[in-house]
């Protein structure tokens, strides 16, 4: 990883950081992508244009979505980062400078501007958020909201149904095995990559049965978990977790494809969902999907959300990283599935 001094023309107002960190993308990776692939530059901190507005970010989150950008074509409905240029991800921050009456001096707000310690951007950017509907500002950077689409609208989750989540210790799963158990799923099943994590998982965030990938074939596992079958799949990783799932889905089951894991941490195709004919004659519905699709639902979850962060009956994991340097290598071990629940980078106080 490289590190570098870049001098910008700018007058620092008093009070106001004279520079700050940001990461940009200077390789594209060949596979999975190396630290030389990133490079961590100071820049200085220009003057506000009218109508702009000044971010101190204080977290931006890691997804495994990350790596897929960093690619030529990502097949994400997202732009790819470009080499040379920042790289972006949901950050939240406080205004620290406001020359547009929108925003305050103080103000929590959330943006698309992360891997950088401060952002500057015109008004329209920036989305405030209320200061004290979370116990930590960078609870809002969490997938519950995601998990709570692909179960309520892609897999149309049912009273009564049995589920299977795919990486289920991970930000979107460990929500997604949850919000199923709370909206009336008779049986939560997850799939993890330790021992650990599948303790995590049953003891923890109350899962019902839980298996790690690696322990032999994922349909055996799958089956003795489900033996009367799986209705939902929600479906984090591709591969033989996907194909699995098929054979064991019970007719008329659902499938909510949220991510592709098996692909970006191994660097090579994803083999599909295999033989069909199961998908045929089971009827079964397979529905991808993303968070902006839905975003009407957002009220609707974050009243939900904090009520059961109130009554103690939803468990919020959340790995902390410190700093904007340490970000790229955390990135790498994110998809290699060293962390459990939301992966967030600290970059202020």
């Amino acid at each position: 990883m490289n590190s570098s001094l870049k001098s910008t023309p700018a007058s620092i107002r008093p009070g106001v950081p004279r520079t700050g960190l940001e990461a940009r993308l200077v390789a594209r990776p060949q596979g999975l992508p190396t630290l030389d692939c990133f490079e961590i530059t100071e820049v200085a901190v220009p003057d506000l244009a009218p109508g702009q507005v000044l971010v101190h970010n204080l977290f931006m989150s890691l997804d495994p979505g990350m790596l897929m950008l960093m690619e030529g074509e990502s097949g994400l409905p997202m732009p790819r980062y470009e080499l040379g240029e920042v790289m972006y991800g949901d950050a939240i921050g406080e205004v620290v400078a406001s020359a547009d009456p929108s925003l305050d001096e103080g103000d929590l707000v959330i943006h698309r501007l992360g891997w950088r310690e401060y952002a500057m951007a015109r008004a329209g950017v920036f989305r405030r958020v209320d200061k004290d509907a979370y116990p930590a500002p960078s609870m809002h950077l969490g997938f519950g909201l995601v998990a709570y689409v692909g179960l309520m609208n892609a897999a149309e989750l049912r009273p009564g149904d049995t589920v299977f989540v795919s990486s289920a210790a991970g930000a979107t799963g460990s929500m997604a095995g949850q919000i199923a158990r709370l909206k009336g799923a008779a049986r939560v099943i997850g799939s993890a990559g330790s021992r650990d994590k599948v303790a995590h998982l049953t003891e923890k965030l109350g899962f019902d049965a839980a298996f790690d990938y690696h322990d032999g074939p994922v349909h055996d596992r799958l089956r003795e978990a489900a033996p009367d079958g799986i209705d939902v799949y929600f479906d984090n990783v591709g591969g033989e977790q996907l194909r699995a799932a098929i054979e064991v889905m019970n007719v008329h089951g659902r499938i909510a494809v949220c991510g592709a894991l098996n692909r970006q941490s191994t660097a090579r195709p994803d083999e599909g969902p295999g033989d069909l004919l199961s998908v045929l004659g089971k009827r079964l519905t397979i529905r991808g999907f993303t968070l902006w699709d839905h975003l009407e639902r957002a009220a609707e979850f974050g009243a939900q959300f904090r009520s059961w962060l109130r009554e103690g009956s939803i468990v919020y994991d959340e790995t902390v990283i410190e700093g904007l340097a340490s970000a790229p290598q955390a990135l790498l071990d994110l998809v290699r599935g060293a962390y459990t629940g939301k992966t967030v980078v600290r970059l202020g106080g």
